[in-house]
């Protein structure tokens, strides 16, 4: 896309910060766009191997799920009559195990929704912002793998889920230095840091522990964060972390702006950049591919749920090498 502006003249706008009106086609589906038809077919040229990778976790992993007011949902096969089987899934949240935040997600505090879609029009059955806007064109374009665990293990600072560190932006750019990767316009950016791995293999215990102290790995709220991922023109971000930023929020932050959220990062990337979000992504086997053929980028599919005012979805997100 040819004259999109930088972080820094997004903070000139109102709100600042915002991309709102920048996207001309197809507005609700956010920095999607920056994958477009050259970027998919680019990405689709380079699948050699025919190698495939589900990135979902199932919808049951993570029980209990870490955000408490949600529960893994309980599934029931039905019969009709003996030679007839269906079946129903009971207490749904959508975003109870790997998932992608859709735009009505969040709210910019004092602003309102992306693009300034009217509140009245967030509600269910509703198609404004819904995340069916990534069914009806789902987000393809190039994967790259930022492979943030195996980096820091490397430097001899190996993280300690246990504690929840903060990380800064930096990581991503020394992780891709030492791939021999770098980021480019459209791309899908998956950061891997083991957490998700590390949270399902502990006992009930540690999980119990960290769940109460609401304590997750993930990003330090700056706005590091954001300016980084739109100046490269990030399609999408996911995580195999929790909240993708750090949980509690980082007491240096400077986002005052989010006083319902904490100070949280997710109004900046949600309701102001327009950022499809993805959390709880199953990366393991992926990157143990990355790391055994030295090769960091994949074609990734992310077509979530077509549910007309979904606010997230499981991803149903594919990679292909």
């Amino acid at each position: 896309m040819a004259d999109v502006p930088t972080y820094a003249e997004l903070l000139t706008r109102h709100p600042p910060g915002s991309s709102w009106g920048v996207f001309d086609r197809d507005p609700e589906r956010g920095t999607a766009n920056f994958a477009g038809p050259a970027e998919v077919a680019a990405a689709a040229a380079s699948v050699e191997r025919g190698a495939v990778f589900s990135l979902d976790h199932a919808l049951d992993a993570f029980d209990p799920p870490m955000a408490r007011a949600r529960s893994a949902p309980r599934h029931e096969v039905v019969a009709a009559h003996e030679n007839s089987r269906d079946d129903v899934l009971r207490e749904f949240w959508l975003q109870a195990t790997s998932q992608v935040d859709g735009l009505r997600h969040r709210r910019a505090s004092g602003h309102g929704f992306y693009n300034g879609v009217p509140d009245e029009d967030v509600r269910a059955g509703h198609p404004a912002l819904g995340v069916q806007r990534w069914a009806e064109k789902p987000i393809v374009g190039r994967g790259v793998v930022v492979d943030v665990e195996g980096l820091l293990a490397a430097e001899g600072t190996p993280l300690d889920h246990r504690w929840g560190p903060a990380l800064d932006v930096d990581v991503l750019d020394r992780a891709l230095a030492a791939q021999g990767e770098r980021v480019r316009p459209g791309d899908l950016v998956l950061v891997h840091t083991g957490w998700a791995r590390w949270f399902l293999d502990a006992d009930d215990e540690r999980r119990a522990e960290v769940r109460e102290a609401r304590r997750a790995t993930g990003f330090r709220q700056t706005r590091d964060l954001p300016a980084w991922l739109w100046d490269h023109r990030v399609a999408l971000l996911a995580t195999d972390t929790f909240a993708v930023e750090v949980l509690p929020v980082a007491t240096d932050t400077f986002l005052r702006t989010a006083p319902e959220d904490g100070g949280m990062v997710h109004q900046e990337l949600i309701a102001k950049l327009g950022v499809p979000l993805g959390e709880l992504w199953d990366l393991t086997a992926l990157v143990a591919d990355s790391r055994e053929h030295q090769r960091w980028d994949a074609l990734v599919v992310v077509k979530p749920l077509h549910l007309v005012g979904g606010v997230g979805s499981p991803p149903n997100a594919t990679a292909l090498r």
